[in-house]
């Protein structure tokens, strides 16, 4: 599925009825991905685990407690970018998590997401703060945050295992004061 350059960028909410094109999404883009997120389940790979994943997102929408978007470029899904992990009382906090379809890196679909995420986090979810953890060799994801605004608050030793190993993760973070 090619998406072309000119092709309009937004983001929507995930919702069950997107269960197939996620997968298929998945499927092509599981090599692409390995290298950068933690392992995923051969049921993730199928369509009930898609679906169950997007029943668990619609829940977590529900309920306040996270936010999963569609990056679509055009009518097609180019991506998914998320506010993970929301806690709320004094801390107002979210994690954010993005990836982009292999076939449409560099093209500032994951900027364009991230910042429509961002906004969404400040305006509509009342967070405080978003916060996203990143390998310090994934230089593309780093400029993503940098263009967005994000600063970078440090680094965490053996902060994530992904594709089986403990990975350390640049830590970057924005609040609403930054984001005004």
């Amino acid at each position: 599925m090619e998406i072309r350059p000119a092709d309009p960028v937004g983001i929507r909410p995930l919702v069950l009825a997107d269960a197939e094109e996620l997968l298929e999404v998945a499927l092509r883009n599981r090599s692409h991905l390995e290298p950068w997120e933690p392992r995923k389940d051969e049921a993730w790979f199928t369509l009930e685990g898609q679906r169950a994943a997007l029943r668990r997102a619609e829940e977590f929408r529900g309920a306040g407690r996270g936010y999963r978007f569609a990056i679509v470029a055009g009518d097609r899904i180019a991506g998914a970018v998320g506010l993970n992990e929301v806690v709320r009382a004094s801390f107002q906090n979210a994690y954010l998590g993005y990836w982009v379809d292999g076939s449409s890196t560099g093209r500032g679909y994951a900027t364009e997401g991230v910042r429509l995420t961002v906004r969404f986090a400040f305006e509509e979810a009342g967070l405080h703060r978003v916060q996203a953890a990143v390998m310090p060799r994934n230089g593309a994801s780093i400029r993503v945050l940098e263009k967005v605004g994000f600063r970078r608050e440090g680094q965490a030793l053996r902060y994530l295992r992904i594709a089986g190993t403990w990975e350390d993760h640049l830590l970057f973070a924005l609040t609403r004061e930054e984001w005004a």
